[in-house]
């Protein structure tokens, strides 16, 4: 009995170390998923801010 136990404890603390290690590694997804998408929102304003210099400069161009 005293076995089965100590196999039961065991089990349990390896579940319990499983599951904060997937916490911090989930954590960890989360800043970086933030990050980028941080990343990916400042990309896409110097994409428009180009797009909108570009256009100027298009309609600056005359036609022949």
């Amino acid at each position: 009995m005293d076995a089965q136990l100590a196999t039961l404890e065991e089990k349990i603390r390896q579940a319990a170390q499983l599951c904060q290690r997937l916490r911090d590694e989930n954590r960890g997804l989360r800043q970086q998923l933030a990050a980028l998408q941080g990343d990916r929102k400042q990309l896409a304003e110097k994409i428009d801010g180009a797009r909108s210099r570009l256009e100027n400069l298009l309609k600056q161009i005359p036609e022949s």
